[in-house]
């Protein structure tokens, strides 16, 4: 079904854009009926949507990317199969509640927004330079801290349109990751002093603390683990049986790197991040099966890409509509 879409074929050679209207591509009826036929409460979006070259597949044309980032989400929302998008901003510095609310005024009321938490509630250390120990950051697992920077801002910009707040934690130093007790003990005491209400997930970097404390934690706030794809992490299968631990709720996923390549090299395969390079079929399937499971549950599903995943975000959530859409109708 979705091989024969015709955006995967639209040519990239086009001019910058005179006006600084930023216009959606022009409607494709096979993604119309993709999204008539996309279970309710599955949520699929973009890591970010400032991406020039991402003309023909969610832009009319190629528009600076300053220009995408500021005016570019009225666009992207009008793409039939984004429901979502991630801010990934906010994980550098804190933003306002009056750019979240710039954010949500851009989208129609079935949109929702993934928002990752401030490097500074989740990274043990603060930056340094180079060849300077690195301090530590006094405002790790500071619940105040993250009440007031983060999570009140985003309800307060975002109100109904505001999905999961997903707490990523960059890998820890080796004293905290190997000891997972104690730093499954300081989460579940940090998610409980968190304003009761959100959607929280959590998505960590070192496998190590993938452990039952975590899990337990988690499930005594009615968290959600985030399963993030990335090689630092197992796989989503694997991934998806810890959630068989955890009552049922939510799905959120962030499938943010291919497992065959590092950051920078999965950078330099995929630019300009406007066609597939590396599908990969066994993510995407069971992705596809893990969204059906969750809102035929009563749940929400959000599944958020990278380009780095398999080289266009917008190409592989249109391929993971199109496999979901398939397997819901051979399952009915």
């Amino acid at each position: 079904m979705s091989e024969q879409l015709p955006l995967f074929s639209i040519p990239l050679a086009q001019p910058l854009a005179a006006s600084r209207s930023v216009q959606p591509a022009p409607p494709a009826p096979e993604l119309a009926a993709l999204s008539r036929d996309l279970p309710t409460g599955i949520f699929l979006g973009t890591s970010s949507w400032s991406f020039p070259t991402w003309s023909g597949l969610v832009y009319a044309e190629v528009y600076e990317s300053h220009l995408l980032a500021h005016d570019g989400l009225r666009a992207y929302a009008q793409h039939p199969l984004l429901r979502s998008v991630g801010i990934d901003r906010t994980f550098y510095t804190p933003i306002p509640a009056s750019d979240f609310r710039h954010y949500a005024e851009q989208v129609p009321a079935g949109f929702r927004f993934l928002v990752k938490a401030p490097g500074e509630c989740v990274s043990p250390l603060r930056r340094a330079e180079a060849g300077i120990r690195a301090p530590e950051n006094p405002n790790f697992l500071d619940a105040t801290f993250a009440t007031e920077r983060f999570v009140l801002p985003a309800l307060e910009g975002l109100a109904d349109k505001a999905g999961p707040l997903v707490l990523q934690f960059p890998p820890v130093p080796r004293a905290l990751a190997g000891d997972s007790r104690d730093f499954a003990r300081r989460l579940g005491e940090f998610l409980a002093k968190l304003p009761s209400g959100p959607l929280y997930a959590v998505e960590l970097r070192d496998a190590g603390l993938l452990t039952d404390d975590y899990l337990a934690a988690l499930r005594d706030v009615g968290a959600r683990h985030c399963l993030g794809l990335h090689p630092r992490q197992p796989g989503v299968r694997e991934q998806a049986r810890l959630l068989s631990k955890l009552e049922r709720g939510a799905l959120v996923v962030r499938w943010n790197l291919h497992p065959g390549y590092g950051y920078e090299e999965a950078k330099q395969r995929y630019y300009p991040f406007a066609r597939l390079l590396d599908e990969d079929l066994p993510t995407r399937v069971a992705l596809a099966r893990l969204c059906l499971e969750t809102v035929a549950a009563g749940h929400p599903a959000f599944v958020i890409a990278n380009n780095k995943a398999e080289g266009c975000a917008p190409l592989s959530m249109v391929k993971l509509a199109a496999l979901i859409v398939q397997e819901a109708s051979a399952g009915g």
